[in-house]
């Protein structure tokens, strides 16, 4: 089945654009990014910026602009059965390089997990003007990490 990622969202001047691979299937029928509930990305992103936790949708955007970030997949489509990044085929990309000169002050891309920086280096080349981080996927399928090592993680590659 084919599968489509969102628009980013998008801080007026972001710093740091974070990628992911492709929305999971409940990620795409909520039309949000991150919609699984136990998905930890919002959380960790509420625990570093010091936020109340909220599952509101547009203070979860807001959450994102107010920090100067970026937020966007690096497959615009691909053919996947279920949500596991493993079985991602077939992948046509977002336009990430055009994003990039758009918004110059970008500086640094965080790929959230591995199947992001796989699907990122496939179609796209480094700049050297960019620093390239890749994290432990906030997936709930990523039970390598607890919840408090992951946000030490992202909190080290953000702060």
């Amino acid at each position: 089945m084919v599968k489509q990622s969102f628009s980013p969202i998008i801080a007026s001047e972001p710093r740091i654009l974070i990628l992911g691979s492709l929305p999971g299937d409940l990620s795409i029928e909520m039309n949000q990014y991150y919609g699984h509930p136990r998905n930890r990305f919002w959380r960790i992103m509420f625990t570093i910026y010091k936020e109340d936790f909220s599952e509101d949708y547009q203070i979860r955007e807001r959450l994102i602009q107010n920090n100067h970030f970026a937020l966007w997949d690096v497959a615009y489509s691909a053919t996947r059965k279920g949500s596991m990044d493993v079985d991602i085929l077939d992948v046509v990309p977002n336009k990430i390089d055009e994003l990039l000169k758009k918004y110059p002050t970008i500086r640094q891309l965080i790929f959230n997990g591995k199947k992001a920086e796989q699907l990122f280096k496939k179609h796209f080349e480094q700049k050297s003007t960019i620093i390239y981080t890749s994290l432990p996927s906030t997936s709930p399928a990523n039970a390598q990490f607890s919840p408090d090592r992951l946000i030490e993680i992202w909190k080290k590659a953000l702060i």
